[in-house]
């Protein structure tokens, strides 16, 4: 026994000793990787061991745990796979797992030691330095506006209820024209239950025949009310009147209305309101006219490339929307006027999928418009999608975030900062979104914890106390059998 192996014990232990107390140092710290030393005999042309050696100081790059920061420019790795690609002030490349960034003074994203984070550009796959967004999201002009309806079968006929005669009306002259009539009084036949027919054709109760006005004198008139030539009862006179037309200060024009903002192009709100107006069937089908007012003013015709007038929904007796069958479209011209003169608004409306059912007015409605509106946050989402949010209430890519893993990441070389850099052991970075190539996905809003283990790092502190203990004690040993050596004489 010699010196040289209890040495190269107490040296072993030793670098042991500082590799957990270098861990226990940074348990605290984030995205730090423990190591561990290993060791070697050392032999020369002798049989007895010359002692050990450290062959290295391997680091764990397990995955630590994922912990919730509320900050929207941490992130997180959230996997085994994957190193955040930062540069230093040299332009040199550098990879680390703590993502932990802010916004420096020019609004790049950067760590504790200065480094940029970089990422692909938004449609590219240039690197650049990853950057906060500044300013305002450019406003988008409406472009289609999708309105899902369920009208109300039930509803009563906009401008009253309108009686549409099918048989005719006798006249002192012998002429039989139709006569349509606006009821508003009571009916009185007892056979409706004081309340109107259905809409269309008007019948009797009991023996479903079309009505006929017969006036004794041929000519009805309030004080010889017109009677049914079958069923019975009688229905008082009320002269012919024309169908109220629309007006959209005058409520019961109108069935249902329907309001909703379109944007120009300098991102100024409109308010566009649809009134719908439900008009007497037609051969089985449904009618409801389409009126529309921007800012309270009438539109200008056309609304389609066809020349056409309003719009009518036509419901066949399923329900079911027939007409139109595309969708209408709109154009307004000098939709800003001359204080905030904007392009010429043109937008679809769409009308696909609507119903007609016995039930409320129910809809459903949308644009694909907005104003400008200022940054107001970051996000970054699981795929490493960069986004920024506005206070209008829409978002913008503004690219994403870059993940690097290498064949043998044991070959990188630690340079202090939480930080590694790229050896030729390491081979060359694996690059890629996170998420693909088998790279792990991002968490944002969230640290990556150390991976040291508290209680394995005190265990393990015990044993090298121990071994360095037992080298000390050959040592000791030796000494003992030299002085006994030494006594001989």
């Amino acid at each position: 026994m010699g010196f040289g192996q209890g040495l190269s014990g107490l040296n072993a232990a030793s670098q042991t000793l500082d590799v957990i107390g270098n861990n226990i140092a940074n348990s605290g710290t984030v995205g730090f990787k423990s190591g561990s030393a290993t060791f070697a005999d050392v032999y020369a042309s002798s049989r007895v061991g010359l002692g050990t050696q450290v062959a290295s100081i391997n680091q764990r790059f397990t995955i630590g745990t994922v912990s919730g920061t509320g900050n929207q420019f941490d992130m997180a790795i959230d996997g085994a796979k994957g190193l955040f690609r930062v540069v230093d002030e040299s332009g040199g490349v550098l990879y680390t797992r703590n993502g932990q960034f802010f916004p420096d003074k020019d609004g790049y994203l950067i760590n504790a030691q200065g480094h940029r984070l970089t990422g692909y550009a938004e449609g590219g796959t240039n690197l650049v330095p990853v950057r906060v967004p500044s300013g305002n999201i450019a406003p988008s002009a409406t472009t289609a506006v999708t309105s899902k309806l369920t009208v109300d079968a039930n509803a009563p006929l906009a401008g009253g209820q309108v009686l549409e005669v099918q048989g005719s009306v006798v006249l002192s002259d012998g002429t039989n024209p139709p006569v349509t009539y606006q009821y508003t009084g009571t009916w009185s036949n007892p056979d409706w239950g004081g309340t109107p027919p259905p809409d269309g054709s008007y019948t009797t109760g009991s023996g479903g025949i079309p009505v006929m006005f017969t006036g004794g004198n041929g000519t009805p008139d309030a004080n010889n009310p017109a009677t049914l030539p079958e069923g019975g009862g009688n229905i008082p006179y009320v002269a012919p009147v024309a169908a109220a037309s629309f007006n959209p200060a005058v409520a019961n024009s109108f069935t249902h209305s329907l309001p909703i903002n379109v944007y120009d192009s300098l991102g100024n709100s409109h308010q566009l309101i649809q009134y719908f107006a439900k008009r007497p069937a037609v051969g089985g089908e449904s009618k409801w006219d389409v009126y529309y007012r921007l800012d309270g003013k009438e539109l200008p015709a056309p609304y389609n490339d066809g020349g056409a007038g309003l719009p009518t929904l036509t419901f066949d007796d399923g329900g079911r929307l027939r007409s139109p069958a595309a969708p209408v479209k709109i154009t307004v011209p000098d939709i800003g006027g001359a204080n905030s003169p904007a392009e010429t608004l043109s937008f679809t409306m769409d009308y696909a999928n609507s119903t007609q059912y016995g039930g409320d007015f129910t809809y459903s409605f949308g644009q694909n418009g907005y104003p400008t509106g200022e940054y107001a946050s970051m996000s970054i989402a699981a795929d490493g999608t960069i986004v920024a949010n506005y206070t209008n209430g829409e978002t913008q890519n503004m690219g994403s975030l870059v993940l690097a893993d290498f064949p043998n990441l044991q070959g990188l070389q630690p340079v202090g900062g939480n930080a590694w850099v790229e050896t030729s052991a390491s081979g060359q970075p694996i690059l890629g979104k996170p998420g693909s190539n088998s790279l792990a996905r991002v968490k944002g809003q969230s640290v990556e914890e150390s991976n040291v283990d508290m209680s394995q790092e005190l265990v393990n502190m015990i044993i090298a106390q121990r071994t360095y203990q037992a080298n000390a004690q050959t040592i000791k040993t030796q000494d003992q059998v030299l002085q006994t050596l030494i006594n001989l004489r």
